[in-house]
């Protein structure tokens, strides 16, 4: 923390600048690995995102290469069947949502009128854990040890007896690894505009590209569980012999399937969401007009989120389910063409009822529509359980995915990209060369893709390594594969204007696009803490009704001007309203996300090698990492040690009982109980499905040692429910000793559930049944143990003055994660011991 301490608001815009500067300001050299502002963090996503994408696509192009003509032996069949899976890995997985995520992260606070993500240190950890993730997974090309079973990683082909080598462990832990960085984005952008909207600013004037980003992070945590508990489920297959994807032992490999399609057909409008949101807010600013049905939007951006969860089996018509349930899921992917469709005509409206310009960003805008429109047609198609058992696993599938991914996100991508790069680099791009690239990229995209659903028509399965002539192939994948080496071309003229641009472009006037959202308010490029002063805002178009906004927001005539005791502040805000609640003061740059991340790091390595003992001591330094981050909150002196603030302004957050802290709580268990409700899915899908599933005839699991570990986890928590009472009435007595008492009773059952795992006997290896509840039981324990840590520290902090009557904020997050706890442990135990022992195998 710096000690600036101007009691006056200095006149002199300058000075206000030069305030906020040596505050929020980035340092250079080393110390440039701690920084945690978000428009650098942004901007390190997207160019990582830039970096991964041009892997995927040099690998895209080796698989053209070698399907260009018949009886071609450019690659071997081994190698093949890795740059497929490779491509298909990167492109969805460390390309397409990272660099959407990073677009959220660096443009959500400026339009929504913050000065940061409420939690920044969340979000460094996120991408160390995203760039660290990618590099492992990529490194094991280098090796030549690759995956080879699809990105998809389909059981049994990726079990050990199939894949003896570490290709699917890399996959498995890599994208693990990298899925902790999504839902720390998700986490991240869901508590940052829910509460620090500027004042004002109600949910229903809100920037529409911030609900497809709600919507989208939304989707992101309850979405990605579900396959970071089937990547854990299959590793643990793979390296100890849990069989819970193996017949033989009581497990079924279409479970590994349920669960990824549960993370992957949402994943489809995960990413398509925020393109939608360029579009959505493009197209206003480029037909000089508000966006026709704004509230239909939202409407259908809520329905098509919910809707993208019953849409699973949709993957799954050829495995053999029931022909009822294909008639749902069918149904269901039919129906979610009607929130695509009223977002269609929305813009469609709005384009027609306004004058539009069609300057660059509009190009890509117009390509978009023209392909994403064709995909949802072809996707209607493959709704229909015939025709999807024809085309299954042939280009015609192939061609549809890219389609709705590519030109459903990478086109509305590319036009936010070029809308928003005098945000960048305050310079505006070359509308000669943008051109070029645009039409080189429509005309290949469409030369490649097109050409493929008549192939897949013709029968031309998907991921085969060569193929003979005489079948009707080999001119179309001839077209095909030139199409693709001039969407390339397309590709890399974008990639080098942008980049020539940051030198060469013409420099940017003020708001050159005559937009209306508060973003064009910054200077180009923006400041690390955004705004001099953040505005009230009483309407959804602010720079459009107030063009005078940007320079008294820069003179400081708005909320918050002065720098307070050197802290790094921002309003916290009613999440529906947009009244002011309080302010919120946030860390500063640290090095603890980025150790964290390389003990993780550390531990994803260690468990490939098998080095279990080195992944032991990892994972135990990763969390001392985590929790001397944690230590520096609330009115620790490296935080807000002074609660001092200007008179007429709401209090600290640290110093109330509803801080954002609670709302990222809160989003965090939501991801958790998605893991949760995931893993009693797969126990119930075991136990009603698998053929060979073996319960035996009496639990063995203690009851009595599980009650009475249950009962001291509901005294745990009671205690803490006493200690907030205190705190709410200002009453800190017997605060430490209400903690350290929950701490003992959460060591009490971790106990307990110790004893009960150590004396059940599971033959873990041998029945999936004993290695279902072993991972369950696991999961209390962690649980468990992590709560009584979390309330031992507690203890400690009131003994050093950062919580107390003073300061009541954190022992409330603890007693939320303890709420979880008990509840999750219950269902646990109902599920395993209970339920088993009532209605028998």
């Amino acid at each position: 923390m710096t000690t600036i301490n101007r009691e006056v608001t200095p006149q002199d815009p300058q000075d206000l600048h030069n305030d906020l500067h040596e505050v929020w300001g980035n340092p250079r050299g080393l110390k440039a690995l701690t920084i945690v502002n978000h428009t650098t963090l942004g901007l390190r996503f997207m160019v990582t995102g830039v970096a991964f994408f041009l892997v995927g696509g040099i690998l895209a192009m080796l698989i053209r290469t070698q399907i260009a003509t018949p009886d071609q032996n450019f690659m071997t069949p081994e190698i093949y069947s890795q740059v497929t899976t490779m491509h298909g890995t990167v492109m969805m997985f460390l390309f397409a949502i990272p660099i959407l995520e990073g677009l959220a992260i660096y443009m959500i606070p400026k339009m929504i009128g913050a000065r940061d993500l409420v939690c920044p240190r969340l979000t460094a950890l996120g991408y160390w854990c995203y760039l660290f993730g990618g590099i492992i997974l990529c490194f094991s090309m280098v090796l030549e040890m690759a995956p080879d079973s699809g990105w998809f990683m389909y059981t049994p082909l990726s079990s050990s007896e199939y894949s003896p080598g570490l290709g699917s462990d890399f996959w498995l832990l890599g994208i693990t690894f990298v899925e902790i960085s999504a839902l720390s984005a998700g986490v991240e952008l869901i508590v940052s505009i829910l509460r620090t909207r500027t004042e004002g600013m109600a949910l229903h004037k809100m920037p529409i590209f911030a609900w497809y980003i709600l919507a989208m992070a939304l989707m992101i945590v309850v979405g990605f569980p579900p396959l970071i508990l089937g990547s854990i489920l299959l590793e643990l297959e793979r390296a100890v012999g849990m069989p819970f994807f193996d017949v033989a032992g009581g497990g079924d490999p279409l479970l590994w399937q349920h669960l990824f399609w549960l993370f992957g057909h949402p994943e489809v409008y995960i990413i398509f969401l925020p393109a939608a949101g360029v579009v959505s807010t493009l197209i206003p600013v480029f037909a000089g007009r508000p966006l026709v049905g704004y509230g239909w939007v939202v409407f259908a951006v809520a329905v098509m989120g919910f809707i993208s969860f019953g849409l699973w089996v949709h993957h799954m018509f050829t495995v053999g389910i029931p022909q009822l349930a294909q008639a749902f899921f069918s149904a269901a992917s039919m129906l979610v063409a009607i929130p695509t469709a009223i977002q269609i005509f929305v813009w469609l409206a709005t384009l027609w009822l306004g004058k539009p310009r069609f300057q660059l960003p509009m190009l890509w805008i117009v390509g978009f529509l023209v392909i994403f429109v064709c995909g949802g047609l072809t996707g209607v198609m493959l709704a229909l359980v015939p025709f999807n058992w024809q085309v299954h696993d042939t280009h015609f599938v192939v061609a549809h995915m890219h389609y709705v991914l590519v030109g459903g996100m990478l086109f509305p991508l590319m036009a936010g990209i070029y809308y928003w790069l005098p945000l960048f680099s305050g310079r505006m791009p070359s509308e000669t060369i943008g051109k070029w690239g645009f039409w080189l990229v429509f005309v290949g995209f469409n030369a490649t893709f097109l050409i493929m659903h008549w192939t897949g028509l013709l029968g031309m399965p998907r991921r085969v390594y060569t193929y003979d002539t005489g079948f009707g192939w080999d001119i179309f994948n001839l077209l095909s594969s030139i199409g693709s080496f001039v969407m390339s071309a397309g590709f890399a003229m974008v990639i080098i204007d942008i980049a020539l641009h940051f030198r060469y472009g013409k420099p940017a006037k003020h708001n050159p696009w005559k937009a209306d959202t508060l973003e064009w308010a910054n200077s180009m490029p923006p400041s690390a803490y955004n705004f001099v002063s953040l505005p009230a805002i009483e309407t959804r178009h602010p720079l459009w009704d107030n063009p005078d906004l940007p320079r008294t927001m820069r003179e400081g005539k708005h909320g918050l001007p002065t720098i307070s005791n050197g802290r790094r502040e921002m309003w916290g805000t009613d999440p529906l309203t947009g009244k002011l609640r309080e302010i919120i003061h946030l860390p500063g740059n640290s090095w603890w996300p980025l150790f964290a991340a390389l003990a993780l790091a550390v531990v994803c390595i260690s468990l490939l090698l098998r080095w279990y003992p080195v992944a032991g001591v990892g994972v135990v330094i990763a969390f001392g990492f985590i929790l001397r981050w944690s230590w520096e909150n609330g009115a620790h002196p490296a935080a807000a040690p002074d609660a001092r603030v200007k008179a007429g302004d709401p209090p600290l957050h640290s110093r109330t009982m509803d801080g954002p802290g609670l709302w990222a709580m809160t989003t965090a268990m939501i991801a958790n109980g998605s893991f949760f409700l995931s893993y009693l899915f797969g126990w119930f899908y075991l136990w009603t499905v698998s053929p060979e599933w073996r319960m035996p005839d009496e639990s063995p699991l203690s009851l009595v040692g599980l009650c009475v570990a249950g009962v001291a986890a509901i005294l745990g928590a009671g205690l803490l429910e006493k200690a907030i009472r205190g705190l709410r009435e200002k009453n800190d007595k017997g605060l430490a000793a209400n903690l350290y008492g929950a701490a003992l009773l959460g060591a009490v059952q971790f106990g307990l559930v110790l004893w009960v795992l150590l004396n059940a006997n599971l033959a873990v290896t041998q029945t999936t049944h004993d290695a279902v509840i072993m991972v369950g039981l696991a999961y209390a324990l962690l649980h468990s143990g992590l709560g009584a840590v979390m309330a031992l520290l507690q203890g400690m902090r009131v003994g050093y003055r950062f919580v107390g009557a003073h300061a009541p904020f954190e022992p409330l997050v603890v007693t939320y994660f303890w709420r979880y706890s008990v509840l999750v442990f219950w269902m646990l135990v109902g599920a395993l011991a209970i339920l088993p022992r009532v209605i028998g195998s």
